[in-house]
């Protein structure tokens, strides 16, 4: 790990970087002072030199021009005493030294180089020289009569020059103790006003960086009034106006989000991969995959291959040209549980390119519509645009079939008045009657089921119930399914009767197409009053069958529109339309139906629909929609 030398707090670092200016500075400062003090010490220091020689020099001088000798020895250590003195001595012209002020003199002499100055000395004048160790020493004539007498000699005391310089030295840095102490003390003040808010704004940058949110260290306060002040002040607007724009781009994720989440189309989005990064739960559902599944994955992963490539092809398309790429039709089929056969659906497409910026498209969006009801619904309406037709025609051959029926019928009574023809040739005209009035009869039904009236009412039951039967009769002798009516042939019902004709006839034919050979087949009709309202009177109509049954999830659905389990076969709207007409007669439906199980062997299996019609005249004014 890498070892930091300089500090990271701007506090430490003004206070790190005075108190290493301060000690540069002053160090040149001593550096400097020194040096020109030492100089300045030792000029006076030789001055001081020269000036005792010479003294000491005189005194030899004014002791022998007194006959004095002794006085001398007394000069010698006195100036030996002095305080810059080292060794104070006196020689004689050759050398030999005559007193000296520490020592005997007996036992000193002079150094080579002292020896090399003896002949160079002259009256009125001081020679000085450097010894070893940088040791000083000045030497003066001592004449008397101008005749050379003898040689004064003094040793400077280096200790003292030392002394002098120590001296400048301890006061310059007791001088810059206090002077970095004081600029150190006035910068930590300092850096301590700039440190708290600057502290102030970090914690504040710290905490917009954790979470925005988190308005309860917001705004900073402001506590100087400086530069760094209003720079806080500039943090906190800009905090409230991040805030703000967080807010908006809050409220517009929200509602993209909704948007998203609630749109009645399914919604994806797509990477360069053709990768799911985004669904809604209606794609999901439209899917059959778990919304958690989608992410990250390929469409040829969730997708029959047609559908998927076809679709994989319009995103690629959308990313290479940056165009929108519209209703584009996708065909497929969903299996439906326990084996069933599979269901076909239909989506209608859309892709468009997502940009983040002008120039770039980072995503495609694909819109997706469920039109599998609007197919069924426009199959189902050409189909029923086929049974109207159907029902136009074969009324006009109905109505085309009642003129020459009219006349075979009056031709088969003249010829039972015929008086030549014998009892056979009467029974073949009987068995010819007959048949021409099923004809008849069936011609009618027809146009009974066509020509419905637009105003209800009063009608026969029985009338209308064996109408139905009648229609239905071929498929019943051909299935072997026995019926059993049950309803009085007086009984009326103010309704319209063609769709109540129409409801009893879709029944039947669904008990017929659930039926097996040998079912039975119940239809009732009976006086009774309304289950949920007692007051109320009406007719109850029955229609039960032992077929195969309905499982209760189908049995919960079976008046939706469109929902079918016949398949190719079925629309998915009889019943729903059966459920529309009772409702518009203010009745009410009760279905009940149980379908094989393995837990159960051999129970008995089949629906039983219950319906109730009020006997209301004032149908006539109106209609209403009851709690069917």
């Amino acid at each position: 790990m890498r070892m930091r030398w300089w500090p990271r707090s701007i506090r430490w670092q003004m206070l790190a970087g005075l108190l290493l200016l301060e000690s540069l500075s002053t160090g040149l400062f001593v550096l400097v002072l020194v040096r020109q003090q030492r100089q300045e010490v030792y000029e006076r220091a030789h001055t001081r030199l020269d000036y005792e020689a010479s003294s000491l020099a005189t005194q030899a001088e004014e002791a022998l021009e007194e006959a004095q000798p002794g006085w001398v020895s007394h000069s010698v250590t006195m100036m030996g005493e002095g305080p810059t003195v080292a060794v104070a001595k006196v020689t004689d012209p050759a050398g030999n030294v005559l007193f000296i002020s520490k020592g005997e003199a007996d036992e000193e002499k002079l150094s080579p180089a002292e020896m090399a100055l003896v002949p160079w000395m002259k009256k009125n004048g001081s020679r000085c020289l450097t010894l070893v160790a940088d040791q000083w020493e000045c030497a003066h004539g001592i004449f008397t009569e101008n005749q050379l007498r003898g040689i004064a000699w003094v040793q400077f005391d280096k200790s003292w020059a030392h002394e002098q310089l120590n001296s400048i030295l301890r006061d310059t840095a007791l001088f810059a103790i206090i002077w970095i102490s004081a600029s150190a003390v006035l910068v930590f003040l300092m850096a301590r006003s700039i440190g708290r808010p600057l502290a102030v704004l970090h914690r504040g940058a710290a905490a917009l960086t954790n979470s925005l949110e988190n308005s309860g260290h917001f705004p900073l306060p402001v506590a100087v009034h400086n530069e760094i002040g209003d720079l806080i002040e500039t943090f906190n607007r800009m905090v409230a106006s991040l805030a703000e724009q967080r807010s908006g781009l809050s409220d517009t994720l929200s509602l993209l989000d909704s948007m998203l989440a609630n749109a009645p189309i399914g919604l994806a989005f797509f990477d360069r991969s053709c990768r799911f990064v985004r669904v809604n739960q209606v794609f999901a559902d439209l899917t059959r995959v778990p919304l958690s599944r989608h992410l990250g994955r390929t469409l040829p992963e969730l997708l029959s291959r047609p559908v998927a490539q076809e679709l994989e092809n319009a995103v690629l398309r959308v990313f290479a040209s940056e165009e929108a790429v519209r209703n584009l039709e996708l065909s497929g089929e969903t299996a439906i549980a326990d084996g069933g056969s599979a269901r076909p659906w239909t989506w209608l497409a859309s892709a468009y390119p997502v940009r983040t910026t002008p120039k770039q498209v980072r995503w495609v969006g694909v819109i997706v519509l469920d039109a599998s009801d609007r197919k069924r619904s426009e199959e189902a309406l050409r189909k029923s645009e086929k049974l109207a037709v159907t029902g136009r025609l074969a009324a006009s051959i109905a109505h085309e079939i009642n003129n020459p029926l009219e006349a075979v019928t009056n031709l088969l009574f003249l010829l039972r008045n015929y008086s030549n023809l014998d009892e056979q040739a009467t029974r073949y005209v009987d068995m010819a009657e007959l048949e021409v009035r099923r004809v008849a009869e069936i011609t009618q039904q027809t146009l009974r089921f066509y020509r419905q009236s637009t105003l209800p009412a009063r009608a026969s039951m029985a009338e209308l119930l064996d109408s139905v039967l009648s229609l239905y009769q071929g498929r019943l002798n051909t299935l072997g399914i026995r019926v059993e009516r049950d309803y009085d042939p007086k009984m009326d019902l103010f309704c319209f009767a063609g769709e109540i004709r129409q409801v009893i006839a879709n029944l039947v034919g669904n008990s017929i197409d659930a039926a097996t050979s040998g079912a039975r087949l119940v239809i009732r009709a009976r006086r009774s009053r309304n289950w949920k309202d007692l007051q109320q009177t009406g007719v109850r109509f029955v229609v039960g069958d032992t077929g195969s049954g309905m499982e209760p999830e189908v049995c919960d659905r079976i008046f939706e529109a469109f929902f079918t389990t016949k398949e190719v076969t079925g629309t998915g709207l009889g019943l729903w339309v059966s459920h529309e007409i009772i409702k518009k007669h203010r009745g009410l439906v009760h279905v009940r139906s149980r379908s094989a199980h393995p837990a159960y062997p051999g129970r008995s299996t089949g629906t039983v629909f219950e319906l109730f019609v009020p006997d209301d005249p004032s149908l006539a004014n109106g209609t209403g929609v009851s709690a069917a």
